[in-house]
């Protein structure tokens, strides 16, 4: 039986935080932000619901999922 992993928290929980996004995000809010926590953690939301859940990854696992990125490991997922 698989286990249920429960990660993130909410983002209006993260306050003071400053939170970026990519300069190719759209104009109708369709974007994906990010925030570098004290803790060293990178915290990620949905700005369409920035005081929704944001999903909290390690530098590890951020500079992983960027390289992959980069690497074009998830060019099969575009719309």
């Amino acid at each position: 039986m698989s286990q249920l992993v429960c990660n993130g928290m909410s983002a209006a929980d993260l306050a003071g935080v400053t939170w970026r996004k990519s300069r190719h995000s759209g104009q109708l809010g369709n974007c994906v932000e990010a925030a570098a926590l004290n803790s060293g953690d990178v915290a990620v939301r949905n700005s369409r619901h920035p005081s929704g859940p944001a999903l909290i990854f390690t530098r590890d696992e951020m500079a992983a999922f960027l390289a992959g990125a980069k690497d074009g490991e998830l060019d099969d997922l575009t719309c």
